[in-house]
């Protein structure tokens, strides 16, 4: 998968900027934001894009979808549909999980 850069400090980030990220045209971003619901950067008063370091990681799932695991559009976006149901039925899991855990370590300090 494509992987986000760990050096990401700024706020915002320009469409030229994350298009060098991955290796892409502005258009090819501007045309995966009409594509995918969950691509939304903000714009500027001038009406620039202004990417968060959360569109960066969309962008890096849309990208690993389409250029290396070959998804179409469609396909793309129905994958990351999934991905998003399986970690809502996953949250209660890993919340229960958790509380175990806790639970467990305190029963081993009082032994």
């Amino acid at each position: 998968m494509t992987e986000v850069p760990k050096n990401l400090t700024k706020l915002y980030y320009s469409i030229g900027e994350v298009a060098e990220l991955f290796d892409l045209s502005n258009s090819l971003l501007r045309y995966w934001e009409g594509e995918f619901s969950e691509l939304k950067p903000r714009k500027n008063r001038k009406g620039d894009r202004q990417f968060t370091v959360k569109d960066i990681e969309q962008i890096a799932v849309i990208h690993s979808l389409v250029k290396e695991r070959g998804f179409t559009i469609d396909g793309a976006r129905k994958e990351m549909k999934l991905m998003k149901d399986r970690q809502k039925a996953i949250r209660p899991i890993v919340k229960k999980l958790t509380k175990i855990k806790q639970e467990l370590q305190k029963l081993k300090k009082q032994l």
